[in-house]
């Protein structure tokens, strides 16, 4: 358990080591630079919350409360007692004060996530909590938490109407384009949270390698013995720096309508961090505090953002990004680059003595 020795339910396969705490955190200790300067800027908008909270009437909210209380398990000291514990823990570890209720629902589909409007609510299924081992579990659980925590819950509440708003709206040409415009948005700020998540995951867990496994399994199911993390990363950064121009373009359409990013991709995201000056002054106690949340800067927040997308795009190996990196700082002959980059989209020219139609001359 937690460091200040509480007892758990007597699950036996809960571990008993001690794991830091961090009371009074700020969800910005752990937020990714672009998922927080668009938490900032929404948190200092003037009732943007109530707003989005009066949709409550438009939205199905009450009615997924009440499939789940009807037609799956709530986690609780008497059911899934080991998931209730976790729960409790990753509360207790983030210094979340209203414990989130928490689901277990029918489905072989390795799945969770945390909506909600007026309260957040955590679901996960059951080929999750069948796929992961003690340690992956509790890190996906501090990472529902760190959704609860953050407020993630009600922009994701609002995605989930808007795209299927999307499908009712898809007869109308400009109607459909723009929701699609705002659903697109949503989901590329949605995917940086997933990442804010995964770091509050490992905060609650504080053990990268059951991170790593977690995510590995979510990619190649519960066959542990046939996986290894270091093979797992190096996918990662094959699919960074490998190929072409075209190949960018592709991971750009592939990722589009996507709410996740690639689980190699948050695999080798999250070892960074863990790595990260950053992660190692949280957990020697050194993290902004949630009072100084109301103080901080949306401008400073946005630089920020924007020094992250910077930086990604310097340090990438992608092609395209060091192309627009190279147009940067200047370098010659970019247009030659960009031919052969996409000569692969070009129909091959004709072989010598072939005339259009084909035949010999």
């Amino acid at each position: 358990m937690s460091d200040d020795g509480r007892q758990g339910t007597g699950h036996e396969r809960v571990p008993s080591r001690q794991r830091r705490r961090f009371p009074g955190i700020s969800t910005r200790a752990y937020e990714h630079p672009a998922d927080r300067s668009a938490l900032v800027a929404l948190r200092k908008l003037s009732g943007f919350d109530t707003v989005f909270k009066a949709l409550s009437g438009l939205l199905p909210e009450r009615s997924l409360r009440l499939l789940f209380l009807s037609d799956s398990v709530r986690v609780s000291e008497r059911q899934f007692a080991h998931l209730h514990d976790m729960l409790l823990d990753a509360c207790y570890i983030l210094d979340l004060q209203k414990v989130p209720p928490m689901y277990v629902t029918q489905d072989p589909q390795p799945n969770a996530m945390c909506i909600g409007l007026d309260e957040p609510i955590i679901v996960v299924s059951t080929g999750l909590v069948e796929l992961l081992d003690e340690e992956e579990m509790r890190a996906v659980v501090g990472h529902e938490v760190g959704h609860a925590l953050s407020g993630h819950a009600v922009y994701r509440t609002v995605l989930l109407f808007l795209t299927n708003l999307a499908l009712k709206v898809a007869w109308i040409p400009l109607g459909n384009l723009a929701v699609m415009a705002i659903i697109t948005a949503l989901r590329e700020w949605f995917r940086k949270s997933e990442l804010s998540a995964d770091r509050a995951g490992l905060l609650v867990g504080q053990d990268v390698l059951a991170s790593m496994r977690g995510l590995m399994k979510i990619a190649g199911g519960n066959h542990l013995h046939e996986m290894n993390v270091d093979a797992f990363l190096e996918q990662a950064e094959e699919y960074e720096a490998g190929g072409d121009l075209r190949d960018s373009v592709l991971k750009i359409l592939n990722v589009l309508p996507r709410s996740h990013p690639f689980t190699t991709v948050r695999a080798a995201e999250l070892k960074k961090w863990a790595e990260s000056r950053d992660y190692q002054r949280i957990m020697d106690g050194h993290y902004p505090r949630r009072s100084e949340d109301k103080d901080t800067s949306v401008s400073d927040s946005f630089r920020e953002s924007a020094a992250s997308y910077a930086s990604d795009v310097k340090g990438s190996k992608d092609p395209l990004m060091k192309l627009i990196t190279d147009l940067a700082g200047g370098a010659g002959d970019l247009s030659g680059r960009v031919r052969r980059g996409f000569d692969g989209f070009r129909s091959p020219p004709p072989a010598p003595g072939d005339t259009p139609g084909g035949a010999e001359e």
